[in-house]
């Protein structure tokens, strides 16, 4: 992608800014690079980091807050939420504007209205769009699949969705969803005005026109470049409501924010570096990047013990460090649209079918992939529900999450798999180091169970967008994958199973078991109660007896940073936390 600049005039003030004495330039890094910044695509951490800095939405979550807690953002405060559950109302804060872009009469950003949130998520359910995010919301808000099947006229007025006046929000459900106010949080619910969407086009998602605290400036595919908002809606950093606790993040300096003005930093450049040594050594100048999570290559030489994580003097000295368990997983499903792990209405292939899918988990070795790619901190669990989450028993049979190379080849030669039969499998990834890595574990442990080397090849993609493409368009056999939790629900990993959500979105597995969707849909609408974890419980046992893909595991990050950097460093469901980071002179 061309490096371009989102407008002369903001070019000209960034430039301004960068000879100013007091700008205070924040140099973010990441491992992976966007692909775009419009909220009906942000479906990756990547994508989520800048789009929630660009683009408001009406709830965030409380920056230091664990566990996880809302606050409202845009809206006023909290919803007025019916007692039967399926009617929200939302005032949303008055005089906050869009920025300044040629999109607008005079080139002058305009309010933001309740209208503008209602248009926002239409889009989601405009097929033009292809949506990533339209599964948060298919099938609970009264009308809206309808508006879609009808046409997508963004003219014709939704009955579960309305502007009841400029400022206030209507949402009218056709089921209790009690995840509603955290979806209302996330990057796919930022709030986009229609004359840019109109003005750009596909452009819109190079070139992003929000009323967030940071306005893009410049992007291609190592740099991204946000300038402060200076028109950003009067926000004051309130230290104890965002969760602060001396004894976590005394040493972070963070309690000197308390009572400035968000944004806090004038400019913020997020790198994007995915070699692991490149973005290790541009860390350790000093003058460049100011954060990075460590990797395997710099344990022996940075940490002075692993249990606990303590860095070495000299490292000490210079960086601030944070242990932070992932709210995700990283897991490898297997695609159900594939002729060789799907269903089949042919009993003796679809128990085939199973026996692989079976089979291949059970040559999968957790603590060599721990020990090897993740500096050997944490262990696998069975299932998909994180911990931490409502569901997640720790008591639940490990039995597959250990490696079994007896078991699998027993279950092969019973359902006649051999050297002959067995597929070719494409093992799809980024094109990386780590990424052959990951695939020459994999191909070694299928060898273990009589799996011909050559019949295990890898796919490489160039980018990750191009590799998710893939994904969601069900075109590779395995997905191998992360998941960070869009909100802290375990109906949040269950819903990856979910029939209707498949590709593409957010089922990239293409699993459908009309009796997991039936639990799924019962749950969905549950409140919390010791009978919605007991059902969340059975979904996550069927889908480890189902052999649906490798899993679990949560990832332990070591996130270090420079003592001159304030902030406390995480992406996980958080986002929009760019506008609390300060630099220290």
């Amino acid at each position: 992608m061309k490096k371009f600049a989102i407008l002369p005039l903001a070019a000209l003030v960034a430039s301004s800014l960068a000879m100013a004495e007091d700008i205070k330039v924040f140099k973010f890094s990441e491992d992976g690079t966007p692909t775009t910044f419009d909220p009906v695509q942000s479906a990756t951490a990547y994508s989520n980091t800048v789009t929630t800095a660009v683009y408001d939405t009406l709830y965030e979550y409380k920056y230091l807050k664990s566990p996880y807690e809302l606050k409202p953002s845009l809206a006023v405060g909290m919803p007025q939420v019916s007692d039967d559950g399926l009617t929200y109302t939302i005032k949303l804060k008055q005089g906050v504007k869009f920025i300044d872009d040629p999109a607008f009469a005079n080139g002058k950003g305009r309010e933001l209205t309740a209208d503008d949130f209602v248009y926002s998520i239409k889009r989601h359910f405009d097929p033009k769009n292809r949506s990533q995010g339209a599964w948060l919301w298919a099938g609970k808000i009264i009308g809206l699949d309808d508006w879609k099947a009808s046409g997508s006229d963004y003219a014709k007025k939704i009955e579960g969705l309305k502007a009841l006046d400029s400022h206030t929000v209507q949402i009218k459900l056709t089921k209790p969803f009690p995840q509603l106010t955290y979806t209302l949080a996330m990057g796919y619910s930022g709030v986009v005005p229609v004359e840019a969407v109109e003005k750009y086009g596909r452009e819109l998602s190079i070139h992003p026109v929000g009323s967030g605290p940071f306005k893009l400036v410049s992007h291609n595919n190592t740099k991204t470049v946000l300038e402060k908002n200076t028109n950003y809606r009067q926000e004051i950093f309130d230290l104890s409501g965002a969760g602060y606790d001396e004894k976590v993040h005394g040493f972070t300096g963070i309690s000197a924010l308390d009572g400035k003005t968000l944004p806090i930093v004038d400019r913020v450049e997020l790198n994007w570096v995915k070699q692991a040594s490149a973005r290790w050594n541009s860390f350790s100048k000093g003058t460049e990047i100011v954060n990075t999570t460590l990797q395997n290559e710099q344990m022996n030489e940075v940490l002075a013990s692993k249990n606990p994580v303590k860095l070495k003097p000299e490292y000490a000295e210079r960086f601030n460090f944070r242990v932070n368990p992932e709210a995700g997983l990283v897991y490898n499903f297997f695609n159900f649209d594939d002729e060789y792990f799907g269903y089949s209405e042919d009993p003796k292939v679809n128990a085939a079918n199973k026996a692989l899918r079976c089979s291949i988990v059970k040559s999968f070795n957790w603590p060599q992939r721990v020990s090897r790619f993740y500096l050997g901190i944490g262990d696998a669990y069975p299932g998909f529900i994180v911990p931490g989450t409502d569901g997640f028993d720790p008591n639940m049979d490990k039995s597959s999450i250990q490696q079994d190379i007896a078991g699998a080849k027993k279950l092969l030669k019973e359902h006649g798999w051999n050297k002959q039969s067995l597929p070719v499998l494409y093992y799809p990834g980024v094109s990386s180091t780590r990424n052959k890595q990951f695939f020459e574990q994999f191909r070694g442990n299928l060898t273990k169970i009589g799996y011909p080397k050559n019949k295990v090849k890898l796919k490489s993609f160039a980018t990750f967008g191009d590799f998710n493409k893939d994904v969601k368009m069900s075109k590779t056999q395995l997905v191998p994958m992360g998941w960070g939790l869009d909100y802290p629900d375990a109906e949040n990993t269950l819903q990856l199973f979910y029939g209707p959500n498949r590709s593409p979105g957010s089922n990239s597995s293409n699993y459908n078991n009309p009796e997991f969707n039936k639990l799924y849909e019962q749950a969905a609408v549950m409140q919390p109660s010791p009978e919605r974890t007991e059902i969340y419980k059975q979904m996550n046992q069927m889908v480890v007896d189902d052999c649906v893909g490798i899993g679990g595991y949560s990832r332990t990050r070591i996130r270090m940073w420079h003592k001159n950097a304030v902030m406390w460093p995480q992406r996980d469901v958080v986002g929009n936390y760019l506008k609390y980071v300060d630099i220290k002179s």
